[in-house]
Protein backbone atom coordinates (compact mmCIF):
# COMPACT_ATOMS: atom_id res chain seq x y z
CA UNK A 1 0.00 0.00 0.00
CA UNK A 2 2.26 3.07 -0.76
CA UNK A 3 -0.23 5.33 -1.09
CA UNK A 4 -0.25 5.12 2.92
CA UNK A 5 3.16 4.69 2.79
CA UNK A 6 3.88 8.53 1.36
CA UNK A 7 1.11 10.02 3.16
CA UNK A 8 2.46 8.65 6.70
CA UNK A 9 6.16 9.93 5.70
CA UNK A 10 4.40 13.22 4.85
CA UNK A 11 2.58 13.07 8.14
CA UNK A 12 5.84 12.64 9.69
CA UNK A 13 8.32 15.48 8.35
CA UNK A 14 5.26 17.61 9.72
CA UNK A 15 5.29 16.77 12.68
CA UNK A 16 9.32 16.86 12.18
CA UNK A 17 8.64 20.47 10.60
CA UNK A 18 6.42 21.04 13.85
CA UNK A 19 8.41 19.99 16.26
CA UNK A 20 11.60 20.10 16.08
CA UNK A 21 12.49 22.36 13.19
CA UNK A 22 9.55 24.62 15.24
CA UNK A 23 7.96 25.50 11.76
CA UNK A 24 4.66 27.55 12.14
CA UNK A 25 1.44 25.75 10.01
CA UNK A 26 2.12 28.31 7.22
CA UNK A 27 5.70 27.04 7.16
CA UNK A 28 5.08 23.56 6.99
CA UNK A 29 2.44 23.82 4.10
CA UNK A 30 4.76 25.55 1.73
CA UNK A 31 7.60 23.14 3.03
CA UNK A 32 5.46 19.78 2.33
CA UNK A 33 3.61 21.89 -0.44
CA UNK A 34 0.46 20.69 1.14
CA UNK A 35 -3.04 22.30 2.10
CA UNK A 36 -3.46 24.56 4.93
CA UNK A 37 -6.23 22.73 6.25
CA UNK A 38 -4.38 19.04 5.76
CA UNK A 39 -1.61 20.15 7.93
CA UNK A 40 -3.87 21.35 10.77
CA UNK A 41 -5.44 18.36 10.67
CA UNK A 42 -3.06 16.05 10.68
CA UNK A 43 -0.84 18.05 14.13
CA UNK A 44 -4.39 18.40 15.68
CA UNK A 45 -4.57 13.77 14.72
CA UNK A 46 -1.15 14.01 16.64
CA UNK A 47 -2.50 15.47 19.58
CA UNK A 48 -5.02 13.78 20.24
CA UNK A 49 -3.36 10.59 20.18
CA UNK A 50 -0.85 11.56 22.30
CA UNK A 51 2.22 11.61 19.78
CA UNK A 52 5.22 13.10 21.23
CA UNK A 53 8.37 14.16 19.38
CA UNK A 54 11.04 12.09 18.51
CA UNK A 55 8.81 9.54 17.63
CA UNK A 56 9.09 6.29 19.09
CA UNK A 57 11.96 4.01 17.52
CA UNK A 58 10.07 1.07 16.94
CA UNK A 59 6.97 3.28 15.51
CA UNK A 60 7.22 2.88 11.45
CA UNK A 61 4.75 4.10 9.12
CA UNK A 62 1.85 2.06 9.45
CA UNK A 63 1.97 1.79 13.38
CA UNK A 64 2.10 5.77 13.18
CA UNK A 65 -0.86 5.35 11.10
CA UNK A 66 -3.24 3.23 13.38
CA UNK A 67 -2.71 5.72 15.83
CA UNK A 68 -3.66 8.66 14.07
CA UNK A 69 -6.68 7.37 12.28
CA UNK A 70 -7.98 5.02 14.51
CA UNK A 71 -10.91 2.73 13.29
CA UNK A 72 -13.00 0.02 13.21
CA UNK A 73 -11.80 -3.63 12.09
CA UNK A 74 -14.16 -6.39 10.37
CA UNK A 75 -11.76 -9.65 10.43
CA UNK A 76 -8.61 -7.24 11.18
CA UNK A 77 -9.71 -4.91 7.83
CA UNK A 78 -10.43 -1.57 7.74
CA UNK A 79 -14.13 -0.55 7.36
CA UNK A 80 -13.79 1.92 4.61
CA UNK A 81 -16.66 3.84 3.45
CA UNK A 82 -16.69 3.18 -0.29
CA UNK A 83 -17.49 6.37 -2.31
CA UNK A 84 -20.69 7.20 -4.54
CA UNK A 85 -18.87 6.58 -7.79
CA UNK A 86 -21.98 7.45 -10.10
CA UNK A 87 -22.37 10.50 -8.10
CA UNK A 88 -19.17 11.48 -8.58
CA UNK A 89 -18.85 10.82 -12.08
CA UNK A 90 -22.07 13.36 -12.34
CA UNK A 91 -20.52 15.81 -10.23
CA UNK A 92 -17.04 15.94 -12.08
CA UNK A 93 -19.14 17.13 -15.16
CA UNK A 94 -19.80 20.08 -13.81
CA UNK A 95 -17.63 23.52 -14.38
CA UNK A 96 -14.85 24.20 -11.59
CA UNK A 97 -15.45 20.49 -10.16
CA UNK A 98 -12.55 18.21 -9.22
CA UNK A 99 -11.54 14.69 -7.90
CA UNK A 100 -9.97 16.91 -4.99
CA UNK A 101 -12.73 19.41 -4.34
CA UNK A 102 -15.29 15.78 -4.35
CA UNK A 103 -12.51 13.86 -2.12
CA UNK A 104 -12.26 16.74 0.12
CA UNK A 105 -16.06 17.03 0.64
CA UNK A 106 -15.86 12.75 1.05
CA UNK A 107 -13.57 12.88 3.63
CA UNK A 108 -15.78 15.63 5.93
CA UNK A 109 -18.68 13.02 5.65
CA UNK A 110 -16.27 10.49 6.45
CA UNK A 111 -13.56 11.66 9.02
CA UNK A 112 -12.29 8.61 10.25
CA UNK A 113 -13.53 5.83 7.41
CA UNK A 114 -12.43 7.34 3.80
CA UNK A 115 -10.02 6.83 1.56
CA UNK A 116 -6.97 8.47 1.39
CA UNK A 117 -6.80 10.88 -1.96
CA UNK A 118 -4.64 8.36 -3.85
CA UNK A 119 -6.86 5.72 -3.14
CA UNK A 120 -10.02 7.70 -3.86
CA UNK A 121 -9.01 8.22 -7.40
CA UNK A 122 -6.99 5.15 -7.94
CA UNK A 123 -10.79 3.45 -7.04
CA UNK A 124 -12.79 6.03 -9.12
CA UNK A 125 -10.41 5.56 -11.76
CA UNK A 126 -10.95 1.63 -11.34
CA UNK A 127 -14.88 1.86 -11.65
CA UNK A 128 -14.58 3.94 -14.72
CA UNK A 129 -12.75 1.84 -16.28
CA UNK A 130 -15.37 -1.04 -16.26
CA UNK A 131 -17.79 0.93 -17.40
CA UNK A 132 -18.64 0.72 -20.79
CA UNK A 133 -16.83 2.79 -23.72
CA UNK A 134 -18.48 4.13 -27.20
CA UNK A 135 -16.36 3.03 -29.62
CA UNK A 136 -14.40 5.04 -31.89
CA UNK A 137 -16.07 6.89 -34.44
CA UNK A 138 -14.00 6.89 -38.32
CA UNK A 139 -15.17 10.20 -40.27
CA UNK A 140 -14.31 11.21 -43.79
CA UNK A 141 -12.52 14.05 -44.84
CA UNK A 142 -13.73 17.33 -44.72
CA UNK A 143 -17.24 15.78 -44.20
CA UNK A 144 -17.61 16.63 -41.02
CA UNK A 145 -16.84 19.80 -38.77
CA UNK A 146 -17.45 19.83 -34.52
CA UNK A 147 -18.19 23.84 -33.14
CA UNK A 148 -18.49 24.82 -29.91
CA UNK A 149 -17.71 27.29 -27.04
CA UNK A 150 -15.64 25.89 -24.19
CA UNK A 151 -14.91 26.57 -20.72
CA UNK A 152 -15.39 29.77 -18.63
CA UNK A 153 -14.88 33.29 -20.35
CA UNK A 154 -11.58 34.47 -20.17
CA UNK A 155 -10.42 37.99 -19.77
CA UNK A 156 -9.38 39.58 -22.90
CA UNK A 157 -7.77 43.17 -24.11
CA UNK A 158 -9.08 44.89 -26.99
CA UNK A 159 -5.48 45.73 -28.52
CA UNK A 160 -7.20 49.11 -30.27
CA UNK A 161 -9.46 50.34 -26.95
CA UNK A 162 -7.38 48.68 -24.42
CA UNK A 163 -10.51 47.56 -22.93
CA UNK A 164 -10.91 44.46 -21.07
CA UNK A 165 -14.01 42.46 -21.73
CA UNK A 166 -14.30 38.49 -20.55
CA UNK A 167 -14.56 36.46 -23.77
CA UNK A 168 -15.78 33.35 -24.81
CA UNK A 169 -13.50 30.23 -26.57
CA UNK A 170 -15.05 28.94 -29.73
CA UNK A 171 -13.33 25.61 -30.77
CA UNK A 172 -14.03 23.52 -34.02
CA UNK A 173 -12.12 20.76 -34.66
CA UNK A 174 -12.30 18.80 -37.97
CA UNK A 175 -13.75 14.97 -37.43
CA UNK A 176 -10.72 12.82 -39.34
CA UNK A 177 -7.64 14.75 -38.93
CA UNK A 178 -8.74 16.35 -35.24
CA UNK A 179 -7.13 19.49 -36.51
CA UNK A 180 -8.68 22.37 -33.70
CA UNK A 181 -8.63 25.79 -34.17
CA UNK A 182 -9.94 28.10 -31.14
CA UNK A 183 -10.65 31.86 -31.03
CA UNK A 184 -11.59 34.15 -28.09
CA UNK A 185 -15.09 35.64 -29.17
CA UNK A 186 -16.74 38.58 -26.94
CA UNK A 187 -20.03 37.70 -27.54
CA UNK A 188 -21.47 40.99 -27.17
CA UNK A 189 -19.47 43.56 -29.69
CA UNK A 190 -18.29 40.70 -32.13
CA UNK A 191 -14.33 41.92 -31.01
CA UNK A 192 -12.58 38.88 -31.71
CA UNK A 193 -8.65 38.09 -30.93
Amino acid sequence: MPEVTLSMRTIREILRLRFEVGLRYRGIQQAVNIGYGTVVDYLDRAQKANISWPLPVDMDERDLGRTLYPCKTIHGHRDFIDLDYLATFEELKKPHVTKQLLWQEYRQLNPDYGYSYAQFCARYKDWLDRQKRSTRQHHKAGEKLFVDYCGPTVPIVNPDTGELKNACIFVAVMGASNYTYAKAVDLHSGFTQ
